[in-house]
């Protein structure tokens, strides 16, 4: 039986990792600049998660959501004291896409509303609704297409206000990341995270905050969207979240009220995911890795912007993102495989680095080594 073929690959067998580094199958050693697209948050096989998955997994690994589950409340817990997000209420799935689905359904069921606000170059997912609400028609299946999506450009105030004025009484939610990682690391500006704050309240619309790949302290606060200093309806979360488990989640506002039926799931908030992820979010917290990751972050850009030949290095924390020219084309299969580096990209030409938060200020030095490196014999 083959593999359905939908990714190109990299001729690369990873068999083992440790903090921000893997090793293949040949005994090569990698520097992880890319985390496995923002999973790894706390570093490869960190002892601290593999212990607590280890220890659940010699008492139970999985029981359905018809009993009660002290796990998933610990999880809640912990949660509040990390992400300041009191109050907020926790339904756990699987993944970033299940994550978004749940949100953009659950604020349909608040409000009676079907139109959702998106972005362009939004990335929400790939099943059903968030992927009809992610700008890429490439994924978009035709019984994905709806007719309740309104697009609009990515940070303009102006057409946002349009679009409420207009349809303001339908749309029920507007979701947005606070910075596109898909998309080319585009941060959304503050007064627009505010201006869309201010619309949804004055609608009654719902405030999704997309922090699958932008939240769990990766840009140097535990949201993204908390540099605008106002809180969403609704935050969805996943790949950090379990530093490689599959384990996502979304926190709810009180203003929404919960009735049995409207959200369900079978392997969501499993003992092992709920475990993992208080490994998680234990590390980030005795760490103080929401910090290190601001710090690593200013560093790393800071340096970036000193090498000659890489364009527009923005982003926050250690959600970067730079240009490269058609010269530099090859640049990111380069530090593949002539240094053994992961890096991601964003077309067209946009290299990514999403490393762990817990990556060192020497690894980092290592890295724009080898980026001068390549880039300095160019004429």
């Amino acid at each position: 039986m083959n593999l359905f073929d939908v990714y190109p690959l990299n001729d690369i067998t990873i068999t083992k990792g440790l903090g921000s580094y893997v090793w293949d199958d040949k005994g090569n050693q990698y520097l992880d600049m890319y985390g496995g697209h923002a999973v790894i948050s706390i570093g490869h096989n960190h002892p601290h998660w593999v212990e607590k998955i280890r220890e659940q997994l010699s008492k139970i690994s999985f029981y359905s959501n018809s009993v009660k589950m002290p796990l998933q409340h610990e999880l809640a817990e912990k949660l509040v004291a990390v992400s300041g997000k009191k109050d907020y209420q926790l339904f756990l799935c699987n993944s970033g896409a299940e994550a978004n689905e749940n949100a953009l359904k659950l604020a349909s069921f608040h409000n009676s509303r079907k139109k959702v606000v998106a972005f362009s170059k939004s990335f929400h997912g790939r099943t059903s609704l968030a992927v009809a609400a992610t700008d890429n028609r490439s994924i978009v299946a035709p019984v994905n297409e709806s007719t309740n999506i309104i697009f609009l450009p990515f940070n303009d105030e102006q057409a946002l206000e349009e679009a409420f004025k207009n349809y303001g009484g339908e749309i029920s939610s507007v979701i947005v990341e606070g910075i596109q990682g898909v998309g080319g690391i585009r941060v959304a500006e503050v007064s627009f995270l505010q201006k869309i704050r201010s619309l949804c309240d004055e609608y009654d619309s719902v405030f999704i905050a997309d922090s699958v790949q932008c939240g769990y302290g990766r840009s140097g606060k535990f949201f993204s969207h908390d540099y605008a200093e106002v809180n969403a309806d609704i935050y969805s979360m996943a790949k950090g979240m379990g530093n490689g488990f599959p384990v996502g989640g979304i926190l709810i506002s009180p203003k929404i009220k919960a009735r049995h039926g409207m959200l369900g799931t079978t392997f969501g908030g499993n003992h092992l995911a709920c475990a993992a992820a208080i490994a998680v979010l234990d590390v980030i917290e005795k760490d103080n890795l929401v910090e290190q990751a601001r710090q690593r972050g200013t560093y790393l850009m800071n340096r970036l912007k000193s090498v000659n030949g890489l364009e527009n290095v923005r982003g926050k924390g250690l959600m970067i993102g730079f240009d490269v020219s058609e010269q530099l084309k090859d640049l990111r299969k380069n530090l593949l495989y002539k240094h053994f580096i992961f890096t991601g990209e964003a077309k067209p030409n946009v290299v990514r680095l999403l490393p762990s938060l817990a990556i060192t200020r020497k690894q980092v030095d290592e890295f724009i080594e080898v980026v001068q490196e390549e880039i300095e014999p160019l004429p």
